[in-house]
């Protein structure tokens, strides 16, 4: 049977989170709901034992499946995760489960309505934030509001869900992947910036549904001025490329 939820977790040295239970944690939301679902890990060269933690999860958790890749960065990671799927919705979260996965059960109304597209929204209350980090997030979004997407609060949640059919026509149309450069480290950028801002442009209705989100990463893998650095550059060039007509 077409499952009707795919959810597909990037997973980039993961191991400390992965230990944590995460993965259990997926497991029983789903397997309290009465719709069939599948889970997607896209594994993105992880250096750790991220892998072999996940393949001996695998024999006794059927619905879950491993995609072992070369090191390409987190937007590449999910459109290699969004090719596979076979739900009519799929939705993406981190491994790190700072959003719940149960918080899916927000976006389920929108998807009634007729939504095509909903994303999570934290708000302007970030829990586990350190001020400075409090402080870029606000000035992020007011620049990128400026530019682009003015009614959208929150673009950088990593929870969000498409129908499928819409997720694949949006990630065959990012620019960002005829741009994609070798990757050291882990690469996140504002790539759900021109994600949504295609979605927008192809007329595709956005819900966004505050979301309890609280920073859980024991990965510790984010370089926060670098990654800030790389999302403003990455706005600069969404901008620019709509101004040269290259999402029309």
């Amino acid at each position: 049977m077409k499952p009707f939820l795919s959810v597909i977790i990037p997973c980039y040295n993961e191991e400390k989170n992965l230990k944590r239970g995460v993965l259990d944690e997926v497991e029983a939301y789903l397997k309290k709901q009465s719709f069939e679902s599948e889970v997607i890990i896209v594994d993105d060269g992880s250096s750790d034992n991220s892998r072999g933690f996940v393949k001996k999860y695998l024999p006794n958790h059927p619905r879950f499946k491993l995609l072992e890749n070369k090191h390409v960065g987190k937007p590449l990671t999910i459109r290699f995760g969004v090719k596979k799927a076979n739900g009519g919705i799929i939705l993406f979260t981190d491994m790190d489960q700072s959003t719940p996965i149960n918080e899916f059960d927000k976006f389920l109304p929108f998807f009634k309505k007729g939504f095509k597209v909903v994303i999570g929204s934290r708000g302007q209350k970030r829990t586990g934030y350190s001020l400075i980090r409090i402080i870029g997030a606000n000035v992020f979004r007011l620049i990128r509001q400026g530019l682009l997407l003015k009614n959208i609060i929150d673009t950088q949640c990593g929870f969000k869900a498409f129908k499928s059919e819409v997720a694949k026509d949006l990630f065959s149309r990012l620019l960002i992947f005829k741009e994609v450069k070798k990757t050291k480290g882990w690469k996140v950028g504002a790539f759900d910036v021109e994600l949504l801002f295609i979605a927008q442009k192809r007329g595709y209705q956005i819900a966004e549904a505050v979301v309890n989100w609280e920073d859980k990463d024991l990965s510790k893998k984010k370089k926060y001025f670098k990654e800030s650095k790389e999302m403003l550059t990455e706005i600069l060039r969404v901008k620019l490329n709509d101004l040269r007509g290259k999402y029309d």
